[in-house]
């Protein structure tokens, strides 16, 4: 749970820099957007692994 709060934190944080890249075209607020996605994607990858080690031992 931890894990994927840390998700929603990163979600929250990025919104104003979607903002600024999608409606004002800000090029550096795309870069933090993508920085911002890969380590989601990586958060992602962890809960992931998580989940299924957590899957695999209750059998």
């Amino acid at each position: 749970m931890e894990k994927f709060a840390k998700v929603k934190e990163v979600v929250a944080a990025i919104e104003a820099d979607v903002e600024k890249f999608y409606n004002a075209g800000n090029s550096a607020a795309g870069t933090r957007v993508r920085k911002a996605m890969q380590d989601l994607k990586g958060l992602a990858q962890e809960i992931r692994t998580e989940v299924t080690e957590k899957k695999n031992s209750d059998k």
